[in-house]
C-alpha cells in the first residue's frame, strides 16, 4: 500500500483519538455539545420495525457469527496455500472482538450516561457497544478477507458492504432511540483505532510474505 494511503489512515486515526477524547469530555462534563446531540436525536428519533432491524446488525448474535465465518474461510484458504503464520491475522481479528467489551464496559460505567426517551431509565449508554461490535466485527472481517480477493472491483464491493452494514446499524440505533448520536460517533472513533492496529498487523504480514517469496535480495536487485 502506498505511503500516501498509510499517511491518510494515520491521520484518520489521529482524528479519531481527538474526536473520542472530545466527545467523552463533553459527556462527563455535560458540555454544550450534548445540546446539539439531543437536537439531532430528536430530529432522527422515529422508532419503528425497520430501525429495530437495522439496529440488530450490531447484535453480538448477528455480527460475531459473520466474523467467525469469514475467519474460518480465511484460515482454510491460508492453510491450503501454505501461508506462513496463517493464524496471526485471524487471531488478531478475534482478539479485537474480545477487546470491545474490555474497553466499552468500563467506559459505560465511568460515564454513566442516561439514555434517550425511547429506552427505560438507566445509565450506561456511552459509548455504543452495538456500534463498536458492528464496526469491529464487520471491519475486521473485511480486513482479513481483502488480501484474498483478486480484483479491485471485488475489494471495492466488500468495503462498500462493510460500510453499509456499519452505517445501517448506527442509523438504526439512533432512529430507534437505543443510543444518542454521540454514543455512536464515539464508538466509530474507538473502533477506527482498534481496526488500525489490525491493519498494521495484516500489512506487516503482507510485506513479510513478499520478502520471503522473493528470497534474500541483493544490493542491486533489492527494493529501494
Amino acid at each position: 500500500m502506498s505511503s500516501r494511503v498509510s499517511s491518510l489512515l494515520l491521520w484518520l486515526v489521529g482524528v479519531s483519538v481527538v474526536g473520542f477524547s472530545l466527545i467523552t469530555w463533553q459527556v462527563v462534563s455535560h458540555g454544550p455539545l450534548l445540546s446539539v446531540d439531543r437536537d439531532v436525536s430528536g430530529a432522527l428519533l422515529r422508532p419503528d420495525r425497520g430501525s429495530e432491524l437495522l439496529a440488530d446488525l450490531g447484535n453480538v448474535q448477528v455480527a460475531v457469527p459473520v466474523l467467525v465465518l469469514v475467519l474460518g474461510y480465511v484460515i482454510r484458504r491460508s492453510r491450503a496455500a501454505g501461508t506462513d503464520r496463517w493464524w496471526l491475522g485471524p487471531l488478531g481479528a478475534a482478539g479485537l472482538m474480545v477487546l470491545v467489551p474490555v474497553f466499552v464496559v468500563p467506559l459505560k460505567e465511568w460515564t454513566a450516561r442516561h439514555g434517550t426517551a425511547a429506552v427505560p431509565p438507566g445509565t450506561g449508554y456511552f459509548p455504543s457497544g452495538h456500534t463498536a461490535t458492528a464496526a469491529v466485527a464487520y471491519g475486521a472481517a473485511t480486513l482479513v478477507l481483502l488480501p484474498w480477493l483478486r480484483t479491485a472491483t471485488a475489494r471495492r464491493v466488500l468495503v462498500t458492504v462493510c460500510a453499509a452494514l456499519v452505517l445501517g446499524a448506527s442509523y438504526g440505533l439512533v432512529r430507534r432511540g437505543y443510543h444518542w448520536p454521540l454514543d455512536v460517533v464515539a464508538s466509530w472513533c474507538l473502533s477506527a483505532v482498534l481496526l488500525y492496529t489490525l491493519w498494521l498487523l495484516i500489512s506487516g504480514l503482507g510485506r513479510s510474505r513478499r520478502r520471503s517469496s522473493s528470497g534474500t535480495a541483493s544490493p542491486r536487485t533489492g527494493p529501494s
